[in-house]
């Protein structure tokens, strides 16, 4: 089974996240998997005190588009923590893909 390139782009803030998963979508021909949250040791150090990971799926082409387009809005909002492109993930990685804490308390 070929899978989708994932593109993983970790924001501050649930507003942040939705602004530019919105534009990611936009930019490139890719669907979204749930989103996962972190609430870190240090929140209250931070800019805004939740973690938020947008996950893109697609063709290695259009997830980059996907991401340069929700960087530069993340970047403009709350910001951006880290971001990577999986081109070809594992069947590992894949169940770990489905896996979010947003349900959860």
């Amino acid at each position: 089974m070929e899978h989708k390139a994932v593109g993983l782009l970790e924001v501050f803030g649930l507003v942040c996240a939705f602004l530019a998963a919105d534009a990611g979508c936009k930019a490139g021909n890719v669907t979204l998997e749930v989103f996962d949250k972190n609430k870190p040791a240090n929140a209250d150090s931070l800019p805004v005190p939740l973690l938020v990971t947008i996950k893109f799926r697609g063709a290695v082409s259009d997830v980059r588009e996907a991401m340069a387009a929700a960087e530069e809005v993340a970047k403009k909002t709350t910001g951006v923590i880290c971001s990577y492109i999986i081109p070809s993930p594992t069947e590992d990685t894949e169940k770990m893909l489905k896996i979010s804490a947003l349900d959860k308390s």
